[in-house]
């Protein structure tokens, strides 16, 4: 029986509004970037991704189209093959110091296979959790993201607020950079999605700055809102141990506060809680060193990062066979995205940590029907064929249209910072 043919696959880089977030790598620009994949079959069945922006994943996905045409979406494994031997081998040093995933070819991949997927449900009438194995949950949970900020909203607002909003949009909008603005900023985010547990993203301000946001939050949500910290890695040992003592009996786990697995083994033995990291242990080459040396306790998966869903799938497995725990890492992302966490959420053997997600800080949307919905933290999982979301063409132009108004072609957070300080650099590791 003949099978469908990929025929064609557009590829259209977008812009969306960002906050002027901190993190250890300077600040997000106004606009971030994600780049939407659809992939068309002969009988003109359109299946959809999204990935993070960067000008030269797109050169990399314009080449993939040379072997992947003539395809069949259902033939991953073939699409896999094709790619790889398509490309130079990629290693985990070329994921980079910064707080981000680098690499090409693995982005490449995972966005023709969530594509692929969502052609696969939409020709077989099933969402895809059925096609990773079922659904073991009906809502997937959410953690609310801090993140320290300076004033403003993102986009064509710049550095300026809007002071007719209120609540979170007042929040998204408001400077956060004491522990009393990262409190503020918590109470509106978990008042407007119901998130019941809390991450600040660490890195930007000296240790003892952070370790007070930390408490002021233990202190205002007590034990019944588990708390995360991660300082991307840009701790020194001694100071992840020293600062990370004084957090103890406050963090539901402690994100890469230092950089590369032997440190954090350092640190994770010296520390009473878990270590979590979507940094220094991030692809399978890193796992047999990861289990020899004790690096983590928690992996945080992205499928963006790890070779699509399925290899997600297959990382759950390791963890669950040597006592790893598996959650989700998150990056600016719009609903494409989202929607493909929430599938993959759904079929995971345990959410034992509620998912990270950027959501909350973008206020623009790619599909039909606006936004996704947050309930007491948690999304529903899409029981429509496929991915469950389709694409808004007139926002997937605008957006295409910022794009090309920004100039912005990649991530470059310390250009950012520059423009608010000028001497400000890039350190992999500053405290």
């Amino acid at each position: 029986m003949k099978g469908p043919i990929i025929r064609e696959i557009s590829i259209t880089p977008i812009a969306i509004v960002d906050p002027p977030l901190l993190n250890a790598a300077g600040l997000h620009a106004p606009y971030a970037l994600r780049t939407i994949v659809e992939v068309i079959t002969d009988d003109n069945i359109r299946g959809i991704s999204e990935i993070p922006g960067n000008i030269e994943t797109e050169i990399a996905l314009e080449k993939a189209k040379e072997v992947i045409i003539g395809k069949d979406p259902f033939q991953l494994n073939q699409i896999k093959d094709a790619i790889e031997n398509h490309f130079d081998k990629e290693t985990t040093a070329q994921r980079g110091d910064a707080p981000w995933d680098q690499r090409k070819i693995v982005h490449v991949f995972s966005a023709l296979e969530v594509a692929c997927l969502d052609i696969i449900g939409k020709i077989q009438g099933r969402p895809v959790v059925d096609l990773l194995g079922g659904k073991r949950r009906d809502r997937v949970p959410f953690a609310a993201y801090l993140f320290y900020k300076y004033e403003g909203a993102g986009g064509h607002l710049g550095f300026k607020t809007d002071s007719n909003t209120s609540g979170w949009d007042s929040a998204r909008q408001a400077e956060a950079v004491t522990p009393e603005g990262i409190v503020r900023q918590a109470i509106a985010m978990v008042k407007a999605f119901g998130f019941k547990s809390i991450k600040l993203k660490g890195g930007a301000f000296e240790p003892q700055q952070e370790v007070d946001a930390m408490k002021a939050l233990f202190a205002h949500f007590g034990k019944d809102v588990p708390l995360r910290h991660d300082p991307n890695a840009i701790w020194e040992l001694e100071t992840a141990i020293a600062y990370g003592r004084k957090m103890e009996g406050i963090l539901e786990y402690f994100e890469d506060p230092v950089r590369g697995q032997p440190n954090m083994s350092k640190v994770r033995k010296a520390l009473k809680m878990p270590l979590a990291t979507n940094m220094c242990t991030t692809s399978f080459e890193d796992i047999p060193q990861s289990i020899a040396i004790g690096s983590e306790d928690i992996i945080l998966s992205d499928h963006h990062f790890w070779g699509g869903l399925r290899s997600s799938m297959e990382l759950a497995k390791v963890c669950e066979t040597f006592g790893r725990k598996l959650s989700m890492h998150s990056n600016s992302h719009l609903g494409i995205s989202l929607a493909a966490m929430v599938h993959l959420g759904a079929a995971l053997p345990e959410i034992p940590y509620a998912l990270d997600t950027h959501y909350p800080w973008q206020s623009d949307e790619v599909i039909l029907g606006g936004r996704i919905k947050f309930e007491e933290g948690a999304v529903s999982v899409p029981t429509e064929p496929g991915l469950g979301v389709e694409i808004d063409r007139e926002a997937l132009a605008r957006l295409h249209q910022n794009y090309i108004a920004c100039g912005l072609t990649k991530r470059d957070d310390e250009v950012e910072m520059q423009k608010v300080n000028p001497e400000w650099k890039f350190k992999a590791v500053r405290w």
